[in-house]
């Protein structure tokens, strides 16, 4: 299993706070957080966009913000146009859910198109893109499916999970999605994982971003903030 130092293993940790009933106080003491512990970013509803790039100004803690979030059943106008107000207000990276149904009816026009207009929104303000494919609610062959959609949409990252769903991130699912997208593409693990030694199984098998609330913990430095979900 890989060793990582606590520095190293913090750059990898988008620490996260997508509870809907999070204030504004929680956002800003998790970008605190962030910033003393060195995580890799600050995930949270994009109506936080404006306060994360407010609060992580200067640091090198990106502004991240979820899109279609959790269900991905939005329009996919409307979520090119969440995600282009959120990258407008400072968010640096987007986390969008995928159509789920497109993914389970295997139809990777409808999956390339639904991501490419994220993307592009993205990108236009040079932000990065993850591309979440909600892993437990599909098959293997779905899941590989949604990847290759996602690497031909232009994502940057490929990402297992909301945490809203029946389960997370698994071990075998990153090693999968790795082995679909290959070396250049980002793989995120997100979704219970609240343990070092979880953290690093997923690293291990191919992750380079952990998604967590749970991030002080995972890197033993406490125990996580309340508000944090």
């Amino acid at each position: 299993m890989a060793e990582l130092s606590r520095e190293e293993l913090a750059a990898m940790i988008d620490h996260t706070i997508l509870a809907p009933n999070a204030s504004e106080a929680d956002v800003r003491r998790l970008c605190g957080e962030a910033k003393e512990f060195g995580f890799a970013s600050v995930c949270a509803n994009p109506v936080w966009a404006p306060v994360l790039a407010d609060e992580l100004q200067g640091s090198a803690v990106l502004a991240c913000v979820v899109v279609g979030f959790p269900f991905g059943a939005s329009a996919t106008e409307v979520k090119a146009f969440e995600a282009k107000t959120a990258v407008a207000a400072g968010a640096q990276e987007v986390d969008m859910v995928i159509n789920i149904a497109s993914a389970i009816a295997e139809d990777r026009d409808a999956l390339v198109a639904d991501i490419s207009a994220v993307a592009q929104a993205c990108h236009d303000g040079a932000a990065k893109l993850k591309v979440i494919v909600e892993t437990s609610e599909l098959t293997d062959a779905q899941k590989v499916l949604a990847c290759e959609a996602a690497v031909e949409a232009g994502a940057d990252f490929v990402k297992t999970s909301t945490g809203y769903s029946s389960s997370g991130a698994t071990a075998a699912d990153i090693a999968l999605m790795r082995k679909t997208v290959g070396p250049d593409i980002g793989v995120k693990a997100s979704g219970g994982v609240r343990t070092r030694e979880q953290a690093l199984e997923m690293i291990e098998a191919g992750a380079n971003r952990i998604g967590a609330s749970k991030g002080i913990a995972i890197i033993g430095a406490g125990e996580a903030s309340e508000g944090s979900y």
